[in-house]
């Protein structure tokens, strides 16, 4: 049955107005289904009115819907309409699902995992469109999946994806499918460890003989997801990844992104991909040449022979700021934000590369708590004023390179609105603090 013909005249809810909402009702509404929209937020579906989409208490309806779809952001278990879609679970999809009923012949590259996802996309994306693929990235990364839907059989997609979007989808499937690493995350919404893998391993479920799955064999949750998707009996190729996987070529790489060990294990994946894809490596390591890292990650902002700046606002937990506390020395880390649900701290093989933290944000107990023990620390509320405090302790007569790391291991809520705002109010202090040298 094509798409148009299963969803033609259906009654179709979505729970959640924003912008993955929007898009499911716009795709669906050119399916010609009848579509009953809702948004707990008096704002959003004001907005979703003037849109001219039906907004309406659909759970109250004496005639049932035929499906759900619902937002991402959305945990069933504390909307305040938790019993109804506890009673019609069967019924809900994602925007995921929709896409892939919609685009069944389309090549699909799906990534997840909790570090490294949004740079392994564009490292893939830069090599397939070294290799002449017409390629695009959507998801978490850019536009939502449904915004357009004018692919043909010749493009590749690539996804980032998130638990919050494997959580309630089903028939979705990707020719290529990777977990990049696990580490404690969202456990607010997934409860524990054990649940967070199972979500992210349902990228596999669906996969067919002739399709791909990579799993990073070097992560310690590596075992226990091996061990689910055994047990569901996938039927893709799985493919274990290990940094050495790169190592033969690496000195043909002239980037300095790469050389991280986090960097180089997100080319590992993108590398195996580009093998199974049939592409040589003479262009993997043109397009690797040319890749330019993303805002955010490890992002160098000033340098010179004695300091380096460094913008790493994405590292929202602790164990993202674990890679840049590795990569760097002689560090002035400015630290703190809110603190991921059930974050532990580590500082055994780092300690030696920190000189002192700064404590910024709204929950300074949690991080001095944490930090006070293992390393020196200063509490500074702010980043304007970790900057100040930095610049009276940097002994920048020293014949070392020292380095002031912004790496809040934490969201950025309590003092930005993301941490794209948080990353470029950084940066702008750094241009004026620096910009005479």
């Amino acid at each position: 049955m094509s798409a148009l013909k299963k969803y033609q005249n259906k009654k179709i809810a979505i729970y959640g107005m924003g912008i993955t909402g929007h898009s499911a009702a716009l795709a669906l509404r050119k399916l010609k289904a009848k579509i009953y929209c809702w948004d707990d937020n008096k704002n959003v579906r004001q907005k979703t009115k003037n849109l001219n989409f039906k907004v309406k208490k659909f759970w109250l309806d004496k005639s049932p819907v035929n499906k759900i779809i619902i937002s991402p952001g959305i945990d069933i278990r504390k909307c305040k309409i938790n019993n109804y879609l506890k009673k019609n679970i069967k019924k809900i999809i994602t925007d995921l699902d929709l896409f892939f009923e919609l685009n069944k012949e389309i090549p699909l590259i799906s990534i997840t995992g909790t570090n490294g996802k949004s740079t392994t996309c564009k490292i893939i994306e830069k090599i397939l469109k070294v290799a002449k693929f017409n390629v695009k990235t959507l998801g978490n990364i850019g536009n939502p999946i449904l915004f357009s839907n004018k692919y043909g059989k010749k493009n590749v997609l690539i996804f980032e994806i998130s638990s919050y979007q494997l959580e309630y989808s089903k028939p979705f499937r990707s020719r290529h499918a990777a977990i990049l690493n696990i580490s404690p995350d969202h456990l607010d919404r997934h409860k524990n460890i054990k649940n967070y893998m199972k979500i992210k391993s349902k990228i596999f479920f669906k996969q067919k003989n002739s399709d791909y799955s990579y799993i990073n064999s070097e992560n310690k949750y590596s075992k226990p997801i091996k061990k689910i998707i055994k047990i569901k009996k996938i039927k893709s190729k799985l493919v274990n990844i290990k940094r050495s996987n790169c190592n033969f070529f690496l000195n043909k790489i002239n980037n300095n992104y790469f050389k991280s060990k986090g960097n180089i294990e997100n080319l590992s994946f993108a590398y195996k991909m580009a093998k199974n894809l049939k592409i040589k490596d003479k262009i993997i390591v043109e397009a690797i040449n040319k890749f330019k890292g993303l805002p955010h990650r490890q992002e160098i902002i000033y340098s010179s022979k004695k300091l380096l700046c460094i913008n790493d606002s994405k590292a929202t937990s602790f164990e993202a700021s674990f890679q840049s506390l590795s990569n760097f020395n002689n560090i002035y880390w400015i630290v703190g934000g809110l603190p991921k649900y059930k974050d532990s701290f580590y500082f055994k093989n780092i300690k030696k590369n920190i000189v002192k933290a700064y404590i910024i944000g709204k929950n300074i107990s949690f991080f001095k708590k944490k930090i006070k023990k293992n390393i020196e620390y200063k509490i500074s509320k702010n980043i304007k004023n970790a900057l100040d405090d930095i610049s009276r302790d940097l002994k920048l007569n020293s014949n070392i390179t020292n380095t002031i790391l912004l790496s809040p291991a934490a969201a950025s809520f309590d003092q930005f609105n993301n941490f794209e705002n948080r990353g470029n109010y950084f940066k702008s202090l750094i241009k004026k603090k620096f910009k005479k040298r």
